[in-house]
């Protein structure tokens, strides 16, 4: 189905199924642990043998020499795993790093060896007894050392220049000129990587945490060397990703070569420790920021730049791409900068580009509103665009930025904030309100799937689609019980399989709104077939209640497939709907700190947040994906922060003891508040990605927020009290 013309009424729109809040339909597996994650396939790929991976000692430099004799020869080891052992490989085109290490390296804990053997304590044990000798290079690891030497953009990310941003800022009435940091981030996923894989013959099928089916096997194939039908990939359900499942990883290849080696199934799961240096993870950036206004508080000039590090090969993080379009202003400029690093591989995590984007501008618009003498939000509100700012001939889809933050304002209690900082108190604590703007771009991909309806009246969804615990399962089920006019219960998923056909996957906020567009394709084809079976006419028939119906004549679906199970097949194809118009989401964020006046400690004490995200498929599901993104947005704005060892070039806190994420006493009260909306332009079903935009905009609205309590504005993420305790208010 090619999607190239706004959204008529369909079937959708009855929202008998669609749009309630249902339960989760894997609930009851993964509550009762009988839902089987990537390591846990022991019935279909019995007497396993297990793999440890051997990391890299050094950050950048060669192995000069690998001695894997004692590991062979100790208790149960079936095989060592080595590059020059593994055979010529290639590389999939995802991936800035090689996987297998070896003899060049190119990153920390980059895996150099795989210990295999009958038991995981056996093979962790002979891993410690692999001699590696070392041959150091001094690399680059401080991205503030390398950002001076870093004029030129990257060839693939041009600068972006609209009117004359010098001109308009030095003629400025307001003007705001300020650098802002973000550190590196893990994802920290509740699985870690882990994968098994069996051989059968030349064909390899892998079970992997992965949150896109396709690329990996397509990457696998390509860096094994063998074709892509020969490889299966099989991942329905993923322990959270996060964007650090989006690419085959080193476990995944690992397990391969293993299973292969030995000939028989190998499970293969990265240590917690190793994850952070082996995997990737959000990159620092640091950003400069320079906006004015007139005289009434309109922005005329607005320029945003960041520089990243990665290794070479490797992507910058686009933070400058939500300043390209959340607020009016005729003079623009925006540019990436990308230093190379020799730190392990920097790419997506939950909402790549505006987080850390949104951290840093969201901020400076606080600034300049105090500047102007405007509340916040109206600052926000003077400032807003129904159209592409860069090209007013191109307007959004829907832009309800404005309505977020009324409706955000009056929701919390906007009024009663005193604007002046440091000057509430609640005993020892002070007390802030802050806000931010959010924004997320609404990306679209390609989606297939497929659709059985037997003679009971059961209907059965096949796609590679994942579930990282976002709902997947539920929500394609929903879309195809209203499609076909059948109980919810009717309805089973199958989902994670390379066999299935290819849907969207699981990544850049696009997943639900795509891969439901492309069961609505195929149900749509499979209602075709149904009503022709039946002597229907398609674009009249209704299917309600296990029935179609056209004016006074009806009949039970089941009778179509009295004869056997009907199939359809079909997916959607976007056309360039996105092209002739800007498609977002979009979201107000507001908070409430109290910081201890004595030891800078802050916690947050309320967390709204509204969003406009078009149709919601399931306010349940969704509700659940935006509080978890708050969650993130907190852990963000106070706490997460890979540290950088500059000398050695490797990230310290690589465990979940000192990476801190936010644990249940961190949460306070979280209210979410969905905008009632459609968007006919965005997809069949009216609707655009959520799940990432309820991150963008939280970590400035908890740092605003701070400034409010206590006059000290943090531009260095996180927001520690070291950088709050010399600025803090005397005590009363």
């Amino acid at each position: 189905m090619k999607f190239d013309k706004p959204a008529g009424e369909n079937p959708i729109d009855r929202l008998k199924v669609v749009g309630q809040p249902r339960d989760r339909i894997d609930g009851a597996l993964k509550t009762t642990g009988t839902a089987h994650y990537a390591y846990e396939w022991h019935d279909i790929a019995p007497n396993a043998a297990y793999g440890y991976v051997v990391g890299s000692a050094i950050a950048k430099g060669e192995i000069a020499a690998i001695d894997t004799q004692a590991a062979k020869n100790a208790p149960g080891v079936l095989t060592v795993i080595t590059a020059s052992s593994a055979g010529e490989l290639g590389k999939g085109e995802r991936n800035a790093a090689t996987l297998l290490g070896g003899p060049k390296i190119e990153h920390y804990h980059q895996a150099v060896a795989l210990v295999v053997a009958e038991t995981f304590e056996q093979a962790r044990a002979a891993a410690a007894l692999v001699q590696v000798t070392w041959r150091r290079e001094k690399g680059s690891y401080s991205l503030a050392d390398e950002k001076p030497a870093v004029s030129q953009p990257p060839e693939d990310t041009p600068d972006k220049n609209t009117g004359d941003f010098d001109a308009a800022f030095s003629a400025a009435a307001v003007k705001l000129d300020a650098i802002y940091t973000t550190p590196d981030q893990s994802h920290m996923a509740m699985e870690p990587h882990a994968s098994m894989a069996a051989w059968e013959g030349d064909k390899v099928t892998l079970w992997t945490s992965n949150q896109m089916v396709a690329w990996c096997r397509t990457d696998l194939a390509e860096t094994l060397k063998i074709p892509e039908e020969n490889v299966r990939v099989i991942a329905p359900y993923i322990g959270g990703g996060f964007g650090g499942k989006l690419f085959l990883r080193s476990d995944a290849l690992l397990a391969a070569l293993a299973a292969r080696a030995i000939k028989r199934p190998v499970k293969v799961m990265l240590s917690r420790p190793t994850i952070p240096n082996n995997t990737t993870h959000r990159p620092a950036t640091i950003q400069h920021i320079r906006i004015g206004t007139d005289t009434a508080g309109k922005i005329t000039a607005i320029a945003h730049d960041s520089w990243s590090g990665n290794l070479p090969g490797g992507t910058p993080e686009t933070a400058v791409q939500q300043t390209e379009l959340l607020y009016a202003g005729a003079n623009r400029h925006t540019g990436l900068r990308l230093a190379k690093l020799d730190l392990p591989e920097g790419n997506a995590m939950r909402a790549p580009g505006e987080a850390p984007g949104l951290m840093a501008l969201e901020i400076a618009i606080d600034e300049l509103a105090e500047k102007a003498g405007i509340d916040p939000v109206e600052f926000r509100i003077l400032n807003d665009t129904q159209v592409d700012p860069a090209d007013p001939s191109r307007p959004f889809s829907r832009r309800q930025l404005i309505e977020c933050l009324r409706t955000g304002a009056d929701a919390f209690g906007w009024k009663a904030r005193n604007a002046t900082p440091g000057q509430v108190r609640d005993g020892r604590w002070l007390v802030g309100m802050g806000m931010a703007a959010g924004f997320r771009n609404n990306l679209l991909e390609k989606s297939a799937a497929r659709v059985h309806l037997d003679a009971a009246g059961n209907v059965t969804v096949e796609t590679d689609m994942t579930d990282i615990g976002t709902g997947s399962y539920t929500i394609i089920a929903q879309t195809a019980a209203e499609m076909l006019g059948v109980p919810l219960e009717k309805v089973t998923v199958n989902l994670g399989d390379s066999s299935f056909p290819v849907s969207a996957g699981s990544g850049g906020q696009w997943g639900a709104n795509t891969s439901t567009s492309g069961v609505y394709a195929a149900c749509v084809k499979l209602r075709e077939t149904i009503a022709t079976r039946l002597g229907f006419d398609p674009d009249q028939a209704q299917f309600s209640d296990g029935k179609i119906t056209s004016d006074t004549r009806s009949a039970d679906i089941t009778e179509a497939a009295a004869n056997g199970t009907l199939t359809a097949e079909d997916g959607i194809e976007f056309g360039d709907l996105d092209k002739q118009y800007q498609q977002s989401t979009f979201a107000g964020h507001f908070i409430e700190v109290g910081v201890d006046s004595a030891t800078g400690e802050v916690r947050v004490r309320r967390m709204l947040a509204v969003c406009a995200a078009g149709r919601i498929l399931n306010p349940k599901t969704a509700r659940s994906q935006v509080i978890g993104a708050m969650t993130m947005g907190l852990g963000a704005a106070l706490m997460e922060e890979l540290a950088v060892d500059t000398r050695l070039g490797y990230f310290v806190n690589h465990d979940m003891a000192a990476y801190e994420v936010p644990v249940h006493a961190d949460i306070p009260e979280q209210k979410v508040i969905f905008l009632d909306d459609t968007d006919p332009i965005s997809s069949p079903m009216k609707a655009k990605g959520v799940g990432e935009l309820g991150l963008c905009g939280v970590g400035a609205a908890i740092a605003n927020a701070v400034y409010n309590a206590t006059g000290v504005r943090v531009r260095d993420y996180p927001v520690t009290l070291d950088k709050l305790l010399s600025g803090l208010p005397d005590a009363v």
